[in-house]
């Protein structure tokens, strides 16, 4: 069973509070959909305050049974919108603009 890059990326933000999540699938291989190989930047003030481990942990609990049916891996950055602000690459700036996360004029 295959899954699209976009269809996890709203399974995460469908499930973590104000989340925006951009997801990539840098290696897909072609034996029949299997070793499905995504990467998962996911920004969320839901992450304040807690361990990287347990931010990881909420992002694979939103993947939920894709985890073990669909996604063979997933590589995941998580940051709080002051950390992806402070550390992020500014790919997901206007996303996070959108939806209130950053402010408007830090252009």
């Amino acid at each position: 069973m295959t899954i699209e890059p976009d269809a996890v990326a709203d399974l995460i933000e469908e499930h973590l509070s104000d989340a925006v999540a951009r997801v990539t699938a840098p290696r897909i291989h072609d034996d029949e959909d299997e070793d499905a190989h995504f990467a998962a930047v996911v920004v969320s003030p839901a992450f304040e305050g807690e361990s990287l481990v347990d931010q990881h942990q909420r992002v694979y609990d939103a993947v939920g049974d894709h985890m073990t049916r669909s996604v063979h891996a997933l590589e995941i950055k998580t940051y709080t919108p002051e950390a992806y602000a402070e550390h992020g690459d500014g790919t997901l700036d206007d996303d996070l603009r959108e939806a209130g996360l950053l402010p408007v004029d830090d252009a």
